[in-house]
């Protein structure tokens, strides 16, 4: 029985300071946005083929509550009614105490989060879970095999991992509602400056390196017609003579002079940027050195991850929703999810790369006229909410290179619904901060509000734009005509299907054949 393996004496155990080495499970250096990259990793292994035994540890629960002192001791009596009481409505009075007492308590726990963590507080934080016998042995030895390494390198964290990376600078703290009264912190604002140096330094880092293989591929387009006119073929009756150059051949040294003018011009623009670079390079490492001196992020800064576990628990409330299961704890009584339902990061991984393979452009941001794919950050909230969430689309001091933010239940009914939930949310908003103050007519934002307008239609824009985004994503990509005609349209032109996708879709239908035409159509007229 669950309720007599929790009756040892806690009361030695809830003030003690239990230490424990913290398994590979620490986030992997991917803060830094690689611009270079086209597409995710292959997930080639989802779970460990054997589990490991940190569920079987017989002190899991006393060492998750060990060192947090009143507010271990308060959720302990509580969980103990909640699991001793018959009463269903002593029952659900005392779920409800430890809903709010239980956030309290991992507060504590987050604060440590940017040092070593024992197990039984990693997957506390991790997989809300505060006891093991909470489980049956399936799931416990489902748990066990989640990889506990981001072996990816990909921006997708764990709880735990997301609040060490806050706790040790590696990762800004989100922004919140305060963040304008902050701009009169000299720290605040110095990070601020940070941030945007930072872009400007990733930014031009990136359009030197399209430079650099602009003029590589001028030099090589040099040397392929320096090639050509070489060659040619003796003269009839003067066999050691080589013929003079020939039309072609004239004409492509028309061409090398325009060449050599693209070479000159591609060269001063690197030499622009590379000094912009340096400059940048040099402003990022003074701005560092003030923000450390102002007292800026330092290792284990449990302030900011105090900070930022605020947001998380607003976040972690709005992937739940008004109707849905707030209950934080994870058990057996409530976990529904099927194993590829479970927001493990290999299987986020592997629904992200799908949802790019349909919607090539979801993640592209435009910089100095440069194209970035640049993904966002995604958190694992443990939790059983339905929907994912975007609360960021990117850093408003760095536009060129920062990450949003994606939040996603670690629980939920659908894990394909609430990715792609979180997707859209993202999608609208970044579309949205694109257009500025123009929102409302231009872009993908401007024609949908438009269109959503005009046939007078209730309710919340954005969460309306949500749920056609998943339709787009898994109804009409199959070919399945579910959105009206012209929201249709708007979409084929503004979030564009990849063209295998779209090469399929012509030949289901007069339908997405006429929308693929269009797009031929402007091809020829204007280069769309």
């Amino acid at each position: 029985m669950l309720q007599d393996e929790m009756d040892a004496d806690l009361a030695a155990l809830l003030g003690i300071d239990t230490g424990g080495d913290d398994p590979a499970g620490d986030a992997q250096g991917v803060d830094e946005v690689d611009l270079s990259a086209q597409g995710f990793p292959p997930v080639t292994k989802r779970f460990e083929e054997v589990p490991h035994q940190g569920f079987s540890d017989p002190d899991y629960y006393k060492l998750a509550l060990s060192g947090e002192g009143t507010s271990s001791q308060r959720i302990h009596l509580v969980f103990q009614k909640y699991l001793n009481t018959k009463d269903p409505k002593d029952r659900g009075v005392y779920r409800q105490q430890i809903s709010t007492l239980y956030w309290d308590f991992l507060a504590s726990v987050a604060r440590k989060a940017g040092g070593k963590l024992p197990d039984a507080k990693k997957y506390l934080l991790r997989f809300g879970l505060l006891h093991p016998a909470l489980l049956n042995p399936e799931q416990r030895d489902f748990f066990a095999k989640i990889v506990a390494g981001n072996t990816l390198s990909v921006p997708v964290y764990y709880l735990d991992e997301w609040l060490k990376a806050i706790g040790d600078g590696s990762i800004r703290p989100s922004t919140t509602d305060e963040a304008p009264a902050a701009r009169s912190n000299v720290a605040a604002r110095l990070q601020q400056l940070l941030e945007k140096a930072k872009g400007k330094r990733d930014g031009s880092k990136n359009l030197l390196a399209a430079k650099n293989e602009e003029r590589k591929n001028l030099e090589a387009a040099m040397r392929e017609r320096f090639e050509l006119i070489g060659e040619h073929t003796p003269v009839d009756d003067l066999p050691s003579l080589m013929e003079c150059y020939t039309d072609s051949q004239k004409r492509i040294l028309n061409e090398m002079q325009d060449l050599i003018k693209q070479m000159l011009k591609s060269d001063r623009e690197q030499d622009t940027l590379l000094r912009e670079y340096h400059q940048a390079e040099a402003d990022v490492e003074t701005l560092q050195i003030k923000v450390t001196a102002e007292g800026g992020p330092t290792e284990g800064d449990s302030q900011a991850i105090n900070t930022e576990f605020g947001t998380i628990r607003q976040m972690a409330k709005m992937t739940v929703g008004r109707q849905g299961n707030s209950f934080p704890i994870l058990s057996s009584e409530y976990f529904r999810s099927t194993p590829n339902d479970v927001a493990a990061r290999e299987n986020v991984v592997s629904l992200l790369a799908r949802i790019e393979s349909i919607d090539p452009e979801v993640f592209y941001r435009t910089y100095r006229g440069k194209v970035n794919r640049i993904v966002p950050y995604v958190v694992l909230i443990p939790g059983y909410g339905d929907t994912g969430v975007c609360w960021e689309p990117f850093n408003r001091f760095n536009r060129a290179t920062s990450r949003g933010r994606l939040a996603v239940p670690l629980y939920p009914k659908n894990l394909t619904v609430a990715v792609l939930a979180a997707v859209g949310d993202f999608r609208w908003q970044a579309a949205k901060e694109k257009n500025s103050v123009s929102w409302m007519e231009d872009g993908l934002t401007g024609n949908y509000y438009q269109w959503f307008s005009a046939r007078k239609l209730k309710g919340d824009l954005k969460e309306a734009f949500i749920q056609d985004y998943l339709v787009w994503m898994t109804k009409e990509s199959e070919g399945t005509q579910k959105l009206d005609k012209e929201l249709r349209g708007i979409f084929w032109r503004h979030m564009p299907f990849a063209q295998p996708v779209k090469e399929k879709l012509k030949t289901r239908s007069l339908i997405y054949q006429e929308l693929y035409q269009r797009d031929l159509n402007r091809a020829m007229s204007d280069g769309y």
